[in-house]
């Protein structure tokens, strides 16, 4: 028999009795990783399968076009982070106009009840369905009387009196708090890109760095430096990372992401896809007086940063 893949669209999954939760799940943090922990106990007890449901497009991208906010994640790095928590399968709902104006009985029949013969349900306690978001949990679990299956409402979970969310791990990004965001995220935060050839004024101040492009409508750490690590396949790097717009050379105000590897040396990386984690912030970005001061701080910075970090990340889900 053919194993199925392990990422299909709503309309390829075979109809077969299902444990489901169901969400947006960008960057698939704390908060996202206890729904699906109790949706793969729940199927296990129950001997069926364990289903992520993430919606492609981001909801806001259809609603209210250009509104959606930056993403944590890019979709192939979600299903990653979904898969590694253990579900068997990740749908992917394709989110159209059509399937926003479905009211909440219809989105229920539609896609829980009858493409994934849902028995139980698992979402968060501020869950919203159907169209203009009528749909509530309260509404979610008399629906599910009427088609078969049970509710499991799981509380937010917070860190720090804050709760952990997609957009607060956004704004914790955006004030540079990579300590909250990792923390909230269970892992540190990354960044995928490939490295494009820049200025080469790193290397020629004896720094070379490897530029990223950024993916369009991703989430940027607030402009500053920050020590983490790089990636090329199974290999780790521990890097300094610059995001901003390079004051001191008046390059523009189009942000750069740009990571010197530590104690790396004639490494050709243009072409590559390189993934970068943000763990520590170490100081925001400033103009300097000379570009002799800016090598004896970003030489400073190196060593802050050797000092703070692991030969290699934290990168599982906890």
């Amino acid at each position: 028999m053919t194993t199925p893949p392990a990422v299909q669209w709503l309309d390829d999954v075979e109809p077969e009795p299902s444990v489901v939760t169901i969400g947006n799940f960008d960057g698939v943090h704390r908060g996202h990783q206890l729904l699906l922990h109790r949706t793969v106990d729940a199927a296990l007890a129950r001997g069926v399968r364990s289903i992520a449901v993430t919606f492609e497009p981001h909801p806001a991208a259809v609603l209210r076009p250009g509104s959606q906010p930056p993403s944590l994640s890019s979709r192939e790095e979600r299903i990653e982070l979904l898969l590694e928590t253990g579900v068997d399968l990740v749908v992917l709902l394709p989110f159209t106009p059509e399937l926003a104006n479905l009211e909440p009985h219809g989105f229920i029949s539609h896609v829980l009840a009858g493409r994934l013969r849902a028995t139980r349900v698992v979402v968060g306690s501020n869950f919203r369905f159907g169209r203009g978001a009528k749909g509530d949990v309260v509404a979610l679990v008399e629906l599910g009387e009427r088609y078969g299956f049970d509710v499991e409402a799981v509380g937010v979970r917070d860190l720090d009196g804050e709760p952990i969310s997609s957009s607060v791990v956004r704004e914790a990004l955006s004030r540079g708090d990579v300590g909250w965001a990792c923390s909230a995220l269970g892992r540190a935060y990354r960044l995928r890109g490939e490295v494009v050839r820049g200025d080469g004024r790193g290397g020629s101040i004896g720094i070379p760095t490897a530029n990223l492009a950024v993916p369009e409508g991703r989430q940027l750490p607030a402009y500053g430096v920050y020590a983490g690590h790089a990636a090329l396949g199974d290999r780790w790097w521990r890097c300094v990372i610059n995001v901003g717009v390079r004051p001191t050379f008046e390059t523009g105000e189009v942000p750069t992401v740009e990571a010197h590897l530590i104690d790396v040396a004639d490494l050709d990386l243009y072409g590559e896809w390189l993934t970068v984690t943000f763990e520590h912030r170490l100081r925001g970005e400033r103009r300097f007086t000379s570009v002799d001061e800016l090598v004896a701080r970003i030489r400073a910075d190196i060593e802050l940063a050797r000092e703070r970090l692991d030969p290699a990340p934290d990168t599982g889900t906890g």
